[in-house]
């Protein structure tokens, strides 16, 4: 699943509008509609405060090298 589907997803079932998101996540109202529109290049620290209201955070994830070479070919 996108980040941006699930975060408004989240929103939605927590019956917030984006403006009390923005509010409680301590963003800007600006950078939650752009998240939720999938923009390509966001700030980590930003998308984690808003990730944090639902217990999540985005972090590094190991990837199988040998497979992302592979995949190059």
């Amino acid at each position: 699943m996108k980040l941006s589907k699930f975060i408004k997803e989240k929103r939605k079932l927590s019956k917030l509008t984006q403006t009390q998101l923005a509010t409680k996540a301590g963003i800007g109202l600006r950078f939650l509609r752009e998240l939720e529109q999938g923009k390509d290049t966001l700030r980590l620290d930003k998308v984690n405060q808003v990730l944090k209201l639902f217990g999540y955070e985005l972090g590094p994830i190991a990837l199988n090298r040998k497979t992302l070479i592979d995949e190059k070919s």
